[in-house]
């Protein structure tokens, strides 16, 4: 069976938890930042697992 080669796009998106899911940092806290309040900002930290639905194309996309 050849070797799957990492996806370099999703290795710098995504992480692969303990447990082996996926986990992503949530969109939409890059720029325009005035305009957003702080509540929404905050909603905004941290990470969250992916979908479900896109976590067996994630596995092929990262197989390590």
């Amino acid at each position: 069976m050849p070797k799957l080669k990492t996806h370099r796009g999703a290795a710098k998106r995504f992480k692969k938890t303990g447990t082996g899911k996926f986990v992503r940092s949530k969109a939409f806290k890059q720029h325009i930042l005035t305009s957003k309040t702080r509540s929404r900002k905050r909603g905004l930290k941290g990470t969250v697992v992916v979908a479900a639905v896109d976590q067996a194309k994630l596995r092929f996309m990262l197989p390590n």
